[in-house]
């Protein structure tokens, strides 16, 4: 009677504990499901604002850029000129910052330094119409030497980053390729592989050597 008692109490004691861990695993498994749903919309909503947030500043760019140029509407003769080419300049100028901002790279800053030259120099070349013969030669060469020597300036600075992040980089990699060089170095050599593998065939033929002990039994 005992036997019973204690059987039949010992199978209503495991279905309980089976019951308690089905719940405990399913519970688990839902709160695993809703923090992987949770985390989903975040990467999206940081996309999408960042791009909206572009298309805002390129429209606010135009904007500005067709707001200038209808001031430059109501000039004339060589201050329409060099009205249009200062508003073409600042567009530029803030489309290559706005890169800058972006994405900060040694290249991006180039353009910029580029652009702000090229602008300088559209505006002072459009000034030097305002004078004649070689006075306007004498403007216009001015004007070039120095739009190329701020962009050389900016090349020369692009160069000194770019060979310094390179320089960083190179020795991150060499000391990668370091530790490869040790473990090639634990490596044993083909002759030891060689001789294993020479001791492993040599220890197949010692296989048959049971079937003697049957050829003395006949």
């Amino acid at each position: 009677m005992n036997t019973k008692l204690t059987a039949i109490a010992a199978s209503i004691a495991f279905s309980f504990a089976a019951g308690a861990y089905a719940q405990t695993s399913s519970g688990g498994a839902g709160s695993y499901g809703q923090g992987t749903q949770s985390q989903q919309p975040t990467s999206g909503s940081s996309g999408g604002s960042a791009s909206t947030g572009q298309q805002s500043q390129k429209q606010q760019i135009q904007q500005q850029h067709k707001a200038a140029m209808e001031k430059c509407e109501g000039m004339q003769e060589n201050a329409k000129d060099i009205c249009k080419a200062e508003a073409d300049g600042q567009k530029k100028i803030a489309e290559a910052q706005a890169k800058v901002t972006e994405r900060d790279t040694p290249k991006n800053r180039l353009n910029l330094a580029e652009a702000k030259a090229e602008a300088q120099y559209k505006v002072g070349k459009e000034r030097c119409d305002d004078q004649v013969s070689e006075a306007k030669k004498a403007c216009e060469q001015s004007a070039k030497a120095e739009r190329d020597s701020m962009i050389a300036q900016a090349k020369t600075a692009s160069q000194k980053q770019t060979s310094s992040g390179g320089s960083a980089s190179g020795s991150t990699s060499s000391s990668g390729q370091a530790a490869p060089s040790a473990g090639s170095s634990a490596v044993p050599p083909t002759s030891s592989g060689s001789s294993a593998s020479g001791d492993s065939s040599a220890a197949q033929p010692t296989s048959p050597s049971p079937a003697q002990p049957m050829g003395q039994s006949r």
